[in-house]
């Protein structure tokens, strides 16, 4: 079982928003527990007068002493309460950390630097192979930071939050490009390597990746690691340009909270991947909160597979068979020698959540998989491997060597076979076993010509009843094969 952490919060002092999120579970990738906002706008005069308005703390200052009373009363042990841009900029920070101090908080300002930082830990605790430019959109603030080989490296925060881009446009139509273009190049970042991916933190960035999403008809409507084309930015900008607010409140997947601000968001945007020349954009659900989570584990938890480490929990604490699952992984790999290392992550995960329907209906196992592997809140995995993992799931729980609809356009139709041979392997496995180590440790698969051969020792030949020829046939028909049952001398417990 992963290492497991008492309950810690994190409550974010943003310009734009103040929210509590609680997390619980494993400590490379805890789940959520708990997650609440309110938009207290504490930015939104920051541009013009320099200052918080006094509304806007006490509606921030309101949701803190809810948020403190909440973590008592949930028993959490550790809270971490941060403030970014707009108390670290404005006149009266000092008089509202203060008062919220005074509510038994302790707050911790975080620099410009150590917020780019906290951003693009976030984002390699969730795609730990991300090799480009976090791009962190606040209410007050953008944090850019250059992250590569699992490592942060240069950052800068510049002041082009979400909340200021009104002012910079009232001053004409290309003020907002010019002012990107002399921070760029004030940072020295207009010098970044261009070609790189852009990866998009904040909640603006966000909603305008949920609106594409929208208007492509996507068929998942997870947001984690979307792909966009570097041209989508320019496209949005249009559409919002031309479409109604009422019309935009109309699509349920967009917080009305954040509509206000999608068209800066989308100029913003558009300039920037124009300046730094990035080659596409990619959506992480993760970002400050979540890396300042991840900065603070060992080296040694830092570097668990994140998919794998969540796929372990969640099978182990819904399954029958505790272990089983890297059990079934290991006897089934000497038939998929040719899985990239990408494909035999995804496979292991398969294994791993291989029990997760069984206290689902019967006619509705199949789909209890499909729907943990889609829409459950994995990372580490983007949308192709999604649709694979879900495949093999939907194989294996009674889906047989049927391709699900679902997933039609997520993946190639050669890696979603690939998952259906996955799964129907792993139903073989389990079906053999029951669950019980002996029969997988001491019996193998192997593939011999257009043969595929399940061998079993003299101590368990008794397991190979009707059931299990059925599935050995099944599982042989989708890999082209035939095939054939076979007794073998080895040692057994007795």
């Amino acid at each position: 079982m992963p290492a497991v952490t008492a309950r810690t919060a994190i409550i974010d002092i943003g310009s734009n928003s103040v929210r509590l999120v609680v997390y619980d579970g494993p400590l490379r990738i805890p789940f959520i527990l708990f997650n609440e906002k309110v938009m207290a706008g504490l930015g939104s005069s920051l541009a013009k007068t320099g200052a918080m308005e006094e509304s806007a703390m006490r509606r921030g200052l309101s949701a803190l002493a809810r948020f403190h009373h909440l973590c008592r009363d949930m028993g959490v042990n550790d809270v971490r309460c941060v403030a970014t841009a707009a108390v670290r900029e404005s006149s009266n920070g000092p008089e509202f950390i203060r008062r919220a101090e005074a509510l038994g908080l302790k707050i911790r300002l975080l620099s410009g630097e150590e917020e780019a930082q906290a951003a693009a830990y976030g984002v390699l605790s969730a795609i730990p192979d991300a090799d480009g430019i976090v791009g962190d959109l606040g209410g007050g603030s953008l944090e850019l930071v250059r992250v590569s080989g699992g490592q942060v490296c240069e950052s800068v925060s510049l002041p082009l939050g979400v909340l200021r881009i009104p002012d910079i446009r009232a001053k004409g139509p290309a003020v907002l490009e010019r002012q990107v273009i002399k921070l760029l190049k004030k940072t020295g970042w207009n010098q970044m390597t261009p070609g790189l991916p852009f990866y998009l933190v904040g909640g603006s960035w966000r909603a305008l990746a949920r609106l594409d999403m929208h208007l492509a008809g996507f068929p998942l409507p997870v947001i984690h690691h979307y792909d966009m084309t570097k041209e989508t930015p320019a496209r949005l900008v249009r559409v919002l340009a031309s479409t109604h607010k009422a019309k935009l409140r109309a699509i349920s997947s967009l917080s009305p909270s954040r509509i206000p601000t999608m068209s800066n968001a989308a100029l913003l945007l558009s300039a920037m991947v124009r300046q730094l020349g990035s080659s596409n954009l990619v959506v992480s659900a993760f970002g400050l909160r979540e890396g300042l989570l991840f900065k603070d584990l060992p080296p040694g938890i830092r570097a668990l597979d994140p998919l794998l480490t969540a796929a372990a929990m969640e099978g182990e604490s819904q399954g029958r068979f505790p272990g089983h699952g890297d059990l079934i992984d290991r006897w089934i790999a000497p038939l998929f020698h040719d899985d990239s290392a990408q494909q035999r992550r995804i496979r292991r995960a398969a294994c791993l959540l291989a029990d997760v329907g069984w206290r689902a209906n019967p006619e509705f196992r199949a789909e209890r998989g499909l729907e943990i592997a889609l829409h459950g809140n994995w990372v580490g995995i983007d949308v192709s491997g999604r649709a694979m993992l879900a495949q093999a799931l939907y194989s294996h729980l009674g889906g047989g060597a049927t391709m699900a609809p679902q997933l039609t356009g997520l993946a190639s139709s050669e890696a979603l076979m690939q998952a259906i041979r996955w799964g129907l392997a792993i139903r073989l496995g389990q079906r053999l076993s029951g669950g019980v180590a002996g029969p997988l440790e001491l019996g193998g698969l192997e593939r011999d010509g257009n043969i595929l051969r399940l061998m079993l020792t003299e101590h368990h030949q008794g397991l190979f009843g009707e059931a299990v020829e059925r599935r050995l046939r099944q599982l042989a028909s989708a890999m082209g094969l035939n095939g054939e049952f076979a007794v073998v001398s080895r040692n057994s417990p007795e």
